[in-house]
């Protein structure tokens, strides 16, 4: 793209104005498709429960959240008058903007990546770390007691969950020998017979199964959602917020299950190379960023089919989970992958 704009400006411009230009190709159709899956969300669980779901406002309901989101921008903020008022505005803000700078290392299709980097695993490991942040200054700027108890179950949980996913993820290195996402993505091909994904070695798929787990966790997501326990914490760390402040958290949210679901596709499904490499015309004329679009859709359904069907944990079960099960079981098989790998001479 920098080559396009090359023709009319100097190369710094044309790289400035390419990288713009690349930040909201990935931007405005994610905000867009945050509202969809929203919509997608509240259908799939109106089915499980045999309702209808939204179906009113525009063709099939499909405008819900958009009304939704008019709603609430065209309400009033209120700030309690005891809250910090700085950090109150700015920890929403915190919270939507990280769960959107995580996609700029996804790779849609080979050499469809906005940064092309090398770390770019480390990357989304550290920027996804910095959502709790967001989550406890809600919690503290608040000034009330409801929201800041549910910001540290929040902040320990997500803390707790991102020990395992690491080990998780180490394991991924060893085998791929890249940080790399769109290297990470190519290790992927033929890799057991003709099938594309880490998810078909079976020294792998049990460190998929934990990190869909730990990404529910990680997220919020049922049956891990106990930073918004009704009947315990009111509505949990965003108790005392209202209008676009509010919206801003559900929107960040979604962004990151979505953000989740395409972990899961590129780090352990193929990313956006095809389910089977098999030779077939009209197979590989598929674009791969729809290859890409179609897992993270298929995850997102898993994510709400959990949350419409499975009962909310303890947070004593779900501690215990974190801390007793996948943080040994995940340091086991970082031992067990790369003893395997070397054996096999896969690091000569």
């Amino acid at each position: 793209m920098t080559s396009f704009f090359e023709q009319w400006l100097t190369h710094d411009w044309a790289w400035a104005l390419a990288t713009i230009a690349g930040i909201l190709l990935i931007a405005l159709p994610l905000m867009l498709g945050v509202a969809m899956i929203i919509y997608a969300d509240r259908k799939i669980w109106a089915a499980m429960a045999l309702r209808r779901g939204p179906n009113v406002v525009g063709p099939f309901g499909l405008l819900q959240s958009f009304a939704d989101g008019a709603k609430v921008f065209l309400q009033e903020t209120i700030i309690p008058s005891a809250a910090n008022k700085g950090l109150f505005l700015i920890a929403p803000i915190i919270t939507f903007t990280v769960a959107l700078l995580a996609w700029a290392v996804i790779p849609f299709n080979s050499g469809a990546i906005l940064a092309n980097i090398n770390v770019g695993l480390l990357y989304v490991l550290a920027i996804s770390s910095l959502g709790v942040y967001g989550t406890v200054i809600a919690g503290w700027s608040s000034n009330s007691k409801y929201p800041f108890f549910s910001a540290m179950r929040a902040s320990a949980q997500m803390i707790s969950y991102e020990v395992s996913i690491g080990f998780i993820l180490i394991c991924v290195v060893l085998w791929a020998g890249t940080f790399n996402m769109n290297g990470i993505v190519q290790a992927q091909k033929d890799h057991v017979w003709i099938i594309n994904g880490f998810v078909a070695n079976p020294l792998l798929f049990p460190m998929w199964v934990m990190f869909l787990i730990s990404g529910m966790a990680e997220t919020g997501r049922a049956p891990f959602d106990l930073t918004e326990a009704e009947s315990e914490l009111v509505a949990g760390y965003q108790t005392e917020y209202s209008s676009m402040s509010f919206a801003l958290y559900w929107l960040g949210e979604y962004a990151n299950v979505l953000l989740m679901c395409a972990l899961n596709a590129t780090l352990f499904f193929g990313g956006y190379l095809p389910p089977l490499d098999i030779d077939l015309i009209p197979w590989f004329d598929i674009p791969g960023i729809v290859w890409l679009l179609a897992k993270i859709l298929f995850f997102f359904f898993v994510f709400s089919w959990v949350k419409a069907t499975v009962p909310r944990y303890r947070y004593d079960q779900l501690m215990r989970l974190g801390w007793k099960v996948f943080l040994p079981v995940s340091l086991l098989w970082v031992f067990l992958v790369s003893g395997y790998l070397m054996l096999t001479g896969h690091f000569a």
